[in-house]
Formats: C-alpha cells, structure tokens, sequence
C-alpha cells in the first residue's frame, strides 16, 4: 500500500514538473505568419490558426493564414485522428519555429486541432 501511495505522489510531482514557465522573459507565442516571419525568433513557441492548404510531400505543408504563408512539418502521428483535414478546414497550430541559417524558414508541429 505504501509503495502504491508513493508511486502516486511521485507521478503526480513528475506531472506539476512539466508546466510551462510563463513569466517575465518568456516570448509569447507568435499568432499570425506575418508577425512571425518579421519578428519570430529560432526555437520560439508559436500557434498559428488557418489552413493547410497544401502537401508538399514527406511531411511537408503549406500553411496558410490572412497574413500569408509559410511551410510547417507535421509528423503523422500529430494530424487527430478520426477527423478529416482539408484545404477548407480551419486548424490551430501549435509548434515550434524553424528559422533557418540558409533556407526558408518553417513551423515543426507538435499539435493540431481542428477548429469548430
């Protein structure tokens, strides 16, 4: 018994651990491709709200907002499952940005929704 209450308070301590730091110096999360290719910085989080408008093959899209576009990475185990994804539907993305020494810059996703 006493193992299991431990094995749960340490479960419990491990998941409080993984919280993100929101305070003073953290860069808040780009919203717009414009905003983000102008000012966006390497590494920084960003959640973008459009379209995936095209496949570009191996895991490569075109993203698109009303501020223009930008290519995003997403893996096949991110799209949610049981709900089809087109041009037409409006997607939040949340992920990281990519900018490139050489190159065009991109968003490697961790996450998409698909919004009602």
């Amino acid at each position: 018994m006493k193992k299991l209450i431990i094995a749960g308070l340490i479960a419990t301590f491990a998941a409080a651990a993984h919280a993100q730091y929101t305070g003073p110096g953290e860069q808040p999360a780009a919203t717009t491709v414009q905003q983000l290719t102008s000012t966006g910085k390497d590494d920084q989080r960003v959640v973008l709200r459009g379209h995936v408008v095209k496949s570009l093959g191996d895991e490569k899209y075109t993203f698109k907002d009303s501020t223009g576009e930008i290519p995003v990475k997403i893996d096949a185990k991110r799209w949610p499952s049981g709900q089809p994804v087109n041009d037409a539907t409006t997607v939040e993305l949340t992920g990281k940005y990519d900018k490139e020494m050489f190159g065009t810059p991109k968003v490697k996703v961790h996450d998409v929704k698909v919004v009602q």
